[in-house]
């Protein structure tokens, strides 16, 4: 499959809509990105303008992945962002998942109800055989995240990140089992 033959689309939660992400949705990630606890563990310095947030769009639009904005169905809230941005082919279809959830709703299970939608869309929509994400060793939350949704974790951490992956055939496995 070609990486940029792929069209995005929105996605529709039980609780949540998954919008792609677009420049009319500036001002809620700045508002996201200028909090220091959000990007505490992501490799950005906090926003300190709407051309900075508007940067970010733009760099999410112009890469092969997509990036979509947490919506909450109940309020129509703008709560945070998840998508794939490093997507490539070597020898296999990968895809690197990355997510940010504002502090008022960390523990509500939206982010888990976000990655299972995300995931299922990455292995069956996208065709990508394998999905990765890499994640801080302080950032206790993510790390949780990433084992109750099956990822596996690298042995060696690199470049001070941990390593996560999981495979579509261990994504099928957990659906039949689930964890």
């Amino acid at each position: 499959m070609l990486i940029k033959s792929l069209n995005y689309r929105d996605i529709e939660t039980e609780r949540l809509y998954l919008k792609v992400l677009t420049l009319e949705h500036t001002e809620e990630v700045f508002q996201l990105f200028s909090d220091e606890d959000i990007t505490r563990y992501m490799d950005i310095e906090p926003c300190k303008s709407l051309t900075e947030a508007e940067e970010i769009i733009t760099y999410h639009l112009e890469d092969t992945g997509c990036r979509w904005g947490i919506f909450t169905k109940e309020k129509e809230e703008f709560i945070g962002t998840c998508g794939f941005h490093y997507i490539r082919n070597h020898n296999e279809f990968i895809g690197e998942v990355g997510f940010d959830l504002s502090k008022g709703h960390w523990g509500s299970g939206f982010m888990s109800e976000a990655m299972k939608s995300l995931l299922e869309y990455g292995f069956n929509a996208m065709s990508l055989e394998t999905i990765d994400a890499t994640v801080d060793p302080r950032n206790e939350k993510s790390i949780a995240l990433m084992n109750r949704l099956g990822f596996r974790r690298d042995a060696v951490l690199r470049e001070n990140l941990i390593y996560f992956y999981l495979t579509k055939e261990d994504w099928i496995k957990n659906q039949n089992n689930p964890y």
